[in-house]
């Protein structure tokens, strides 16, 4: 007699029960050894008669079974879950299930079903899963689930209902999943959902709701998820979400929503995820959010608003990631919105309209490491913007209206990478120090190639990091306009109040005077210059390596060429006027093409007179002759 371990045995007991069902499984099917059944196929246009007699699970997908008859589910006592999906099923018997009571789970999922029989799932005392998602169903009678009290589990989502009884769901008192999404209702009744009390996920999402009746959530006191994102909601009612005590995520996106009540989201302290998003939202209530502590990221983007109240986020105290972006309107930010975020390690403020920000915005945001603020129109930054961030690890500026930043500005932060191109940068004597910034930290900058000077001229298309110093130090960093401070500024004098003198040698500062001709202009510098006031504006100006003693920068036309004779620049140009350049322009060509044809005019008539010649020369040769 042969000796075999309990190992052994386990292994050869497994074997004979998976052998055991193969030998009664069916062509097209795949019996585990677990007791479920997988059939496959366009061969099967039934359930299969010979199935292993301890099976529990059956699943048939992408058949050729159009109807569950009144025998189909005969003689499978162990069968406990059944599904048939993706096969045009059609039509069911209204005696179908009573073969088969003890069905626990039900899936008629994507198939042509338009209708149902009436009471047809009632003999499922047992059901706990019912889901007859994508199909084509398009009435819901108030019977339909009469019977099912034990169902916990109903997945009506996307068929073609656009309406439904009061006392639907009456009877389904265990029910914790409801899924009617993608479907056509317009609105719900007051009290349907009145008696699911025990109810944990609703999901209305992709409907066509245009209000919601203000007790329609009452008594769903355990519910945690609620969907009713993608619906047509214009508003809501005043703390329609109040008795959602327990809730934990709420969905109200790509709706219409332009108003919010306020206190709309107070009493749901267990907030996990709440989305607002791709809503036309003009303004929002000072007092909108209670206390949420638990929240761990709040989207909110593509809306209409230009601000937001200062509180927004002050009861999120757990908030650790924040994306307040793609809001083509929002142009202001209140300086204390990120006063009690002590959490917060990730802040996206893209894609905004964002001009300013104040010196203490990210001042109490001491773990944020990301910050997104690029594609803004931001101009400028306050200097120590950043000195409280000291673990911001990566930072975005690309696409903004900068020109020049403070060269400390990112002295304080712990920077691995951060984005400056796409900005139209001045590289004149004062970009100097935060040049040298990024030259002393290129492996920290990501775009060095998009950091391009836009101005002056004559650095366009420069990337910042190839300045050198030398080239930065023919400059006067604030130099003011003149005025003269006892006398209102001649008609001649104020053509040149924003001109500016820079230059190396010890001569004293002087004004501008132009004098004009018809086809170039002469700047001279021999008038003194009058007193500058010290509460006017600095300006900055850069000058080009080709002037060597003076240069004077007016604002106006583009020069284009320039002479140094006897201590004189003179510089030639074309007129601001479009139309007078544009005339000028065309004169030019009209100029050259004439020249051009009066050159070939020219050479054609020496030919003809050296061809005439010859043969005046030839018929002399014949008379001599």
């Amino acid at each position: 007699m042969m000796d075999f371990s309990l190992k052994e045995l386990i292994m050869i007991l497994a074997t004979l029960t998976f052998f055991n069902c193969n030998e009664a499984c069916p062509i097209a099917c795949v019996c585990h050894p677990s007791n479920v059944v997988e059939c496959r196929g366009d061969t099967i246009i039934d359930t299969p008669e010979q199935l292993p007699h301890k099976m529990h699970t059956l699943r048939l997908t992408m058949t050729k079974m159009h109807v569950i008859s009144e025998q189909s589910l005969e003689k499978k006592d162990l069968m406990f879950h059944f599904s048939l999906t993706l096969s045009q099923l059609h039509t069911i018997h209204p005696q179908a299930f009573y073969a088969a009571p003890q069905l626990t789970s039900v899936e008629l999922s994507y198939n042509n079903l338009a209708s149902l029989p009436d009471k047809v799932f009632r003999p499922l005392i047992a059901l706990e899963n019912l889901h007859l998602n994508k199909n084509q169903l398009e009435t819901i009678t108030v019977d339909m689930f009469e019977g099912l009290a034990k169902l916990k589990d109903l997945d009506l989502s996307y068929n073609r209902f656009s309406s439904i009884p009061p006392g639907t769901f009456s009877g389904l008192k265990n029910l914790e999943t409801l899924n009617i999404g993608k479907n056509r209702f317009k609105t719900l009744p007051a009290t349907i959902f009145h008696t699911l009390t025990k109810l944990e996920k609703l999901s209305i999402y992709k409907n066509q709701l245009e209000h919601l009746e203000p007790e329609l959530f009452n008594n769903l006191v355990n519910l945690k998820y609620l969907h009713l994102y993608s619906n047509k909601l214009a508003s809501i009612p005043p703390q329609v979400f109040w008795s959602l005590r327990n809730l934990e995520n709420l969905t109200l996106s790509s709706n219409q929503l332009q108003f919010l009540p306020e206190r709309s989201f107070y009493n749901m302290p267990k907030m996990f995820k709440l989305t607002l998003y791709k809503n036309p939202l003009i303004t929002l209530p000072v007092e909108l959010m209670g206390h949420m502590p638990e929240m761990p990221e709040f989207i909110l983007y593509e809306t209409s608003l230009i601000t937001v109240p200062g509180n927004l986020f002050a009861n999120m105290t757990g908030l650790q990631v924040l994306k307040l972006h793609f809001n083509d309107r929002l142009s202001e930010l209140p300086p204390d919105l990120f006063c009690c975020l002590p959490e917060l390690h990730e802040l996206s403020l893209k894609s905004n309209n964002l001009q300013s920000l104040d010196l203490q915005q990210f001042s109490q945001l001491n773990k944020l490491e990301t910050l997104f603020l690029n594609n803004n129109s931001l101009l400028n930054l306050p200097n120590n913007i950043f000195k409280d961030l000291g673990q911001l690890a990566m930072l975005d500026l690309s696409g903004n209206l900068f020109k020049n930043l403070p060269e400390d500005i990112f002295m304080s932060s712990a920077l691995r990478q951060v984005s400056l191109g796409d900005n139209p940068w001045d590289c004149t004597c004062s970009i100097r120090g935060f040049a040298r910034w990024m030259k002393q930290n290129i492996q920290v900058v990501l775009d060095s190639q998009n950091i391009v000077c836009h101005s002056p001229k004559y650095q366009m298309l420069r990337t910042l990091d190839s300045l050198r110093d030398e080239e930065l130090n023919t400059c006067i960093t604030t130099v003011t306009p003149s005025r003269t401070s006892t006398q209102e500024p001649t008609q001649e004098s104020s053509t040149t109040t924003a001109t500016t003198t820079v230059g190396h040698s010890q001569q004293p500062q002087t004004s501008v005077k132009p004098y004009e001709t018809s086809s170039n202009q002469e700047i001279s510098s021999h008038q003194p210059q009058t007193s500058v006031r010290p509460d006017e504006t600095s300006f900055t100006y850069g000058i080009s390596p080709t002037f060597h003693d003076f240069l004077i920068v007016e604002q106006g036309p583009d020069f284009v060429h320039h002479n140094y004779h006897n201590g004189w620049v003179y510089v030639w140009f074309l007129p601001s006027n479009p139309t007078m350049t544009g005339y000028l322009m065309f004169s030019h060509i009209v100029l050259v093409a004439t020249g051009i044809i009066v050159i070939l005019l020219t050479m054609y008539a020496m030919h003809l007179l050296t061809k005439r010649m010859k043969e005046i020369k030839a018929q002399y040769v014949d008379v001599e002759g």
